[in-house]
């Protein structure tokens, strides 16, 4: 058993995530089975700015925060085992006006925690474009069963679907599951930063309140110093492992990144 419980580390752990010479740093979310960190340099970096309060590269700026919306919404989803896709759309012409998507949603997610006893659970939601012209829709994940006729009565605004997703190999569980509807999600939220007319100040997705993943801090000389940390907390390699020092364009810090099964 590896020494990640609860979202905490043990004191062993701490002393190796300190040492002297400490350069990488790594957020390991242990319920989420994931982590990604950088080099962090002894001074600060500088450049990188354009005109004040303004990004050098607006193209770069936006595939950044792109990628860190799928990275935070992964996270969520894989920590809470968010494994059924649901859609939500509206009836007749539909609804073209994003505010008032968001004001529907806030009043159908209290309704239908009513319905099914009052409790908080996690969910995340994020709002698309139908490609038909019928305006917005609302794609959701939860991580439990929901009777469809409960989430149609609590929408009460037109049509409802909702899946587990059990499509994956022999073998697969509630975290493959759940990391498989993330992906889906991520797509609508990529395509967001593409939507030059969405109003600002409006979240491109949203999350219940209360279930965010917890991170565990590692650091160490190198890459292998900090990723063997985590292993060794998972009590495993990792199946997935990404790096910067793959990528001959890449403009950042050093970078990693893992997954574990």
């Amino acid at each position: 058993m590896g020494f990640f419980v609860g979202g905490s580390v043990s004191p062993v752990v701490a002393r190796l995530a300190r040492p002297e010479s400490a350069s990488w740093v790594l957020s390991v979310y242990p319920q989420a089975r994931e982590a990604g960190g950088c080099f962090v340099p002894s001074t600060p970096r500088r450049g990188g700015q354009g005109v004040r309060g303004q990004a050098a590269d607006a193209e770069r700026a936006r595939d950044e925060a792109a990628r860190r919306a799928r990275a935070k919404l992964r996270r969520y989803c894989a920590t809470n085992r968010l494994n059924r896709l649901g859609t939500l759309t509206y009836r007749g012409a539909g609804c073209h006006d994003p505010r008032q998507v968001r004001a529907d949603l806030g009043v159908f997610f209290p309704v239908l925690r009513a319905h099914l006893g009052g409790g908080a659970f996690p969910y995340v939601w994020v709002p698309e474009w139908h490609p038909g012209g019928h305006g917005l829709h609302v794609h959701f994940a939860v991580g439990r069963f929901i009777k469809q006729s409960v989430i149609k009565r609590a929408w009460g605004r037109g049509f409802v679907s909702i899946k587990q997703l059990n499509d994956l190999p022999v073998g697969s569980g509630t975290l493959d599951q759940a990391r498989l509807a993330a992906r889906y999600l991520s797509k609508y939220v990529t395509k967001s930063f593409a939507d030059a007319d969405r109003p600002a100040g409006l979240h491109r997705y949203e999350v219940a309140q209360g279930f965010q993943p917890k991170a565990v801090r590692l650091t160490g000389h190198s890459a292998d110093h900090v990723l063997g940390q985590a292993s060794a907390g998972f009590g495993a390699a990792p199946v997935l492992r990404w790096s910067s020092a793959d990528l001959s364009d890449w403009r950042g810090a050093p970078a990693i990144w893992a997954q574990w099964a």
